[in-house]
């Protein structure tokens, strides 16, 4: 005869865990997941309508390596933000087909991201740590039954 695990209980709340389930941080992970990938699909559309006006907010390059100009680029960024942008609402009001859509639009901002650094580094660089915190934390987050 095995004992069982015992749910765990939190001194600041009193509420109890029960083990395997999700813990604060992935439960409140997810629920900031959403906000970020929100506010980075937003952020993205702006991105890419810049990138489309070809408005000298980026600087021009002379011969970049993946052979997609300017505009490529901000094609990319606004239809991948405004997904998000969906996906994202999506997180936060509970959709359960918002989790996986998430992880896999996070792991494709990811590559975009470091795709366009040539042309914004430090933002690429920081969006690029929130496509990895948003894949933590959609992937660790077990909502309750």
């Amino acid at each position: 005869m095995t004992a069982q695990p015992r749910p765990t209980t939190t001194p600041e709340t009193g509420r109890g865990t029960a083990p395997g389930s999700a813990g604060p941080w992935a439960t409140g992970g997810a629920a900031f997941a959403g906000v970020l990938m929100l506010l980075h699909g937003v952020l993205a559309v702006f991105q890419g309508i810049a990138a489309i006006a070809e408005d000298d907010v980026y600087a021009r390059l002379g011969d970049y390596v993946y052979e997609i100009n300017l505009t490529g680029w901000g094609w990319i960024l606004l239809i991948l933000g405004v997904v998000a942008a969906v996906t994202g609402w999506g997180i936060l009001s509970g959709a359960e087909w918002a989790r996986a859509v998430g992880i896999a639009l996070a792991s494709l901002s990811l590559v975009a991201q470091f795709l366009f650094l040539p042309y914004a580094p430090l933002w690429s660089l920081i969006m690029m740590l929130f496509a990895v915190f948003v894949i933590w934390s959609l992937a660790n987050y077990r909502p309750s039954a």
